[in-house]
């Protein structure tokens, strides 16, 4: 049990719902409650599944499916995250304008890049190496639950202040997001630097 609970909260830090929701904030302002809610269950069952995926295969997706090195798609990965945390630094929640379509192409665009990353993955892969394959799933699925309850409930109070309190808000969003997109940028460097260590350790 405790190895469980490790294991889900590991993938859970990672996730972070407290992070998300500044990434989100634009989608949180412009959906209904109802409609908020479809979304996110359609990015969490997409991330389940890929989740799931990599946890009962782990590294023979890179090696013998994919055969491409783990390190290259921690190298993208870092790339990706590091131009994201740079546009926040700049223009703020506005940096993620790919959340800006319809909500049936939203859903995608929370599940990748948003949920689904180099150390999400890399925690399913770590999950997968320490349990049974139902219990690394039933792991991964927690997780990816309380995230997104937690996202829901942070969705309510804001919907609940928003009217008294919207100056304050908007203020703590765009100071938080700044520096959230330090930390962002901070570890997509960080995996960039690892995937290149592993590539020269190779030669």
């Amino acid at each position: 049990m405790t190895d469980f609970i490790s294991s889900t909260t590991l993938l859970l830090m990672l996730l972070n719902p407290f992070l998300l929701i500044i990434y989100l904030v634009d989608v949180v302002k412009k959906l209904q409650k109802q409609e908020f809610r479809r979304v996110l269950f359609r990015a969490g069952l997409i991330a389940s599944i890929i989740f799931c995926c990599f946890v009962i295969l782990g590294d023979v997706i890179f090696s013998q499916i994919i055969k491409v090195e783990f390190a290259s798609f921690q190298i993208f990965g870092g790339i990706i995250f590091l131009l994201i945390g740079i546009q926040f630094i700049f223009r703020g929640p506005t940096a993620l304008d790919f959340l800006r379509g319809d909500s049936e192409h939203i859903a995608g665009s929370i599940a990748m890049p948003i949920l689904i990353g180099p150390g999400t993955i890399s925690a399913c892969v770590i999950i997968g190496k320490r349990h049974a394959p139902f219990i690394a799933c039933l792991s991964v699925v927690s997780a990816v639950v309380i995230c997104l309850v937690t996202i829901l409930l942070l969705k309510l109070l804001y919907d609940m202040v928003k009217s008294t309190k919207e100056g304050l808000i908007q203020r703590y969003i765009e100071i938080a997001g700044r520096i959230t997109a330090l930390y962002v940028g901070t570890i997509a460097i960080n995996m960039i630097m690892q995937g290149i260590q592993v590539w020269i350790h190779k030669f």
